[in-house]
Parts: structure tokens; sequence; C-alpha cells
């Protein structure tokens, strides 16, 4: 176990660290790196303070030469940041780097030689798993680098006093061979838990160009916006009947809940507005995701949906429901409906089934429509003139239980009201 500590002194003031926690774990030709790295940002920081994870006798040695720090840096300063220097340039050494910017960016460094035997690159994915913007924006032979806001990838944000706290980790994957009478791996494996904290409250100078947009229509009656998500369990008993349409058709009461579900079969969700009579309002939704406990900020999480479409790393994408007139609804723009395949979350260690619900929560806004702005949803669309929507959210208590597939079930034991 090693712990280090330390301050550096820059022109503005002192910026201080307290970091860092690596255990190396040796089983069996099986390398665990557990890394926990703590950065503290403040009003006098220099913009990219850089805290490296390990320290070795070594880790300059690198046949492959990534540059870091800005252009021109002083040995010095190359050192301050951790960094190695040749005489030449500057440029990271063997090790994990850890980033965090004034303007809110995880930068994050892994080398190849951070674990023994050698960490496959490729492996590593954030808790927003690997796609953009959680993919590396750099990967080289030796090295990946990912750059990415602390509000994404599945970072989780908490406050502790002044200081708002966003923590994030990453792992690799490995491959494991199945044998008649046993399992091994051959990978090493790789886990790094990493955290920017800020100061929560400072004040700053700020200048802004105001557009003043159209007010919009009065509304049916003065007051805050509700938003309820809820369950839907209506059953299509006759012949020719539409799924969809009958599944909308009744819902799950508070009494029902936890509702029980089999793995793969499909949870029926609604998001509505609650005691409004305007038909000039549009609900929209942005994200939907769940987790394992009620705090939506609580991991494990699993995205549902991504900016008002279906979250593209899924192999069993979430559908979008329409709803329209045709719905029987008095205001159907009040709605939105989605549906996805039940799922359970897995143990990260042991790869097992955890038995734990499963809570869904969405963000969603209110849209006006205007001459500009007709409020109609579409993936990939440029982001919507922010005067036109009010944001709200629907983070639902309830809860659902996963039961592993069977090969037969009948209806009344796969879900429990």
């Amino acid at each position: 176990m090693l712990v280090f500590k330390g301050q550096r002194r820059g022109e503005e003031g002192v910026v201080g660290w307290s970091f860092i926690m690596a255990q190396w774990l040796w089983c069996e030709g099986t390398f665990l790196a557990v890394l926990v790295a703590t950065v503290v940002a403040q009003k006098a920081m220099p913009p990219d303070p850089i805290i490296n994870l390990m320290s070795t006798d070594t880790k300059c040695q690198m046949l492959e030469k990534v540059p870091c720090g800005f252009l021109g840096i002083s040995p010095e300063n190359c050192e301050a940041i951790g960094c190695c220097f040749d005489g030449q340039q500057c440029y990271y050494g063997n090790v994990v780097t850890v980033q965090c910017t004034r303007d809110g960016q995880f930068v994050v460094v892994v080398s190849k030689d951070s674990t023994v035997p050698q960490l496959d690159l490729t492996t590593i994915s954030t808790l927003g798993g690997n796609e953009v913007p959680c993919s590396p924006v750099v990967s080289t032979g030796s090295f990946v680098i990912y750059n990415f806001p602390v509000t994404t990838c599945g970072t989780v944000a908490t406050m502790a006093g002044d200081y708002l706290i966003y923590e994030n980790k990453m792992t690799s994957s490995y491959e494991v061979g199945v044998g008649p009478l046993g399992s091994i791996t051959r990978d090493s494996t790789f886990e790094l838990l990493f955290q920017c904290k800020y100061l929560g409250s400072e004040l700053v100078s700020l200048m802004a160009d105001v557009y003043t947009v159209a007010p919009p229509p009065p509304v049916a009656a003065p007051g805050p916006l509700r938003v309820e998500l809820r369950l839907a369990n209506g059953q299509c008993n006759t012949k020719g009947c539409d799924e969809e349409v009958s599944a909308y058709s009744s819902y799950y009461e508070d009494s029902d809940y936890p509702v029980t579900k089999v793995l793969r079969q499909p949870v029926y969700v609604e998001v509505r507005i609650l005691g409004r009579t305007d038909p000039n309002i549009v609900l929209l939704l942005e994200n939907c995701w769940a987790t394992s406990t009620p705090d939506p900020l609580g991991v494990p999480q699993w995205n549902l949906i991504v900016n008002g479409c279906p979250y593209q790393g899924d192999k069993y994408l979430t559908a979008l429901v329409p709803v329209d007139g045709s719905s029987g609804l008095s205001f159907p723009t009040h709605y939105k409906r989605f549906i996805f395949k039940m799922f359970t979350f897995v143990d990260p260690a042991s790869l097992h089934h955890l038995e734990q619900k499963v809570f869904i929560h969405c963000s969603t806004a209110v849209c006006h429509p205007s001459a500009t702005d007709n409020c109609e949803q579409r993936c990939f669309r440029k982001r919507r003139d922010v005067g036109a929507v009010q944001k709200t959210c629907a983070h639902h208590a309830a809860s659902i239980l996963a039961l592993p597939p069977f090969p037969s079930l009948s209806s009344s034991s796969s879900i429990f009201l």
C-alpha cells in the first residue's frame, strides 16, 4: 500500500492534493491494480493540474513518448505535473495519470505498462461504457487518453460540505477460458477509481448575450409542473389485439410494487404531466436510466434513453411508443411512453447476477411550440432553444425485481402484483 501526499505552490496560491492508494495483489500470475485519486481544484489552481497514480524509478523509460503539458514547458514544470523530461520534450511516463481541468473535464491517461502482464488497452471502459464521449480521444500502441466532461460517462456527483465531488471508475474486461472442470484467465485486471473535487461556491464574472423570445401562451393555471413516471400492466387477451395499446390500458398501483419480471420480458413505462389542461405544452424525454437503488445518481446505472433517443449501447434497444390523438387521451402531448426489455445488474467482480431491485429515473423538459420549434423530438437533432423548454424530473421510487429466464414459466409466477 502506497500513500502519497503533497502540495505545490504557484504564483497565485497553493494547490494541494491528497492521494494515492495503490494496492497490488498477486495471485497465480494475475495482477490486480486498485487505484484511487482525489484532485482538489481551488480558485488558485493552475489550469491543468496532473496527478500520477504510480511512481517508479523506471517510469520514464518509454520507447513511445506521448507529449505532456503545454508547448515549451520547462523541465521544472514538467516534473511538477508528474511527467518526464528527456532534455527536449515533456512526455507521459509508463503510469496512470488523472487530470481535472477548471472547465469541468476529466483527462485520464493509461499506459499499457500499468499492470503486469501488460494491460490490453482496448478492454478499458468507464461507468458509462466506451461509446462517445466515453471512448478514448487518443489511442496509440502504448497509451490511451480519455477526455470527457465530469457530468457524463456514468459519473456520480456528491456534495461534501462546500465541495462538489465527481467520481467515476475505469475497469478492464478479460478473457476467460472455460474447461470441463474449471475456468482460467491469463489476462491482467485493472480498476481505477478517480475523483475531481471542486469548491461548490465561487464568485465569477460572466458575460452573455441575451436573446429575447416571444412569451409563451398562457398556461391553464399558475404553479409548478408535476411529472409522474408509472408502469403499465394491461393484458392483450383477445385475438388480433394490439399488444402496445392493450398494455397501456391499466397501470400498477403503489401497493403493487415491487413488480417482478422475467429477464427480457417487456417493461411498459409511461411519463406524464399531472394537473395540467393546457394543450399548448409538450412533454419531452431527455434521459432515462435505471439504478439498483432509489438514488438517481447511484451506481450501477444503465441508460435506457439518451438525449431523447434509445441508448445505442444496448443490444436490446429501448422502443419509443408514439402517443397521438388516436390514443384516446385528452392531452396526448402531455405523455411519453417507451418499452425496454427487463434486465438485472451483474456484480462487476464475480459477473454473477445481482438479486437487486431496478429503479427507473427520467429527466424531462416541457416545451412551448413556436414558429421556429414545433417541439417534435427527433434523434440526433440539434439542441433546441433553451428558452422554449422548462426542465423537470421524474424519479420513480417504485421498483422492479428480475427473475432469471426459465424454459417455461406461467404468467401467474412471472408477475407478482
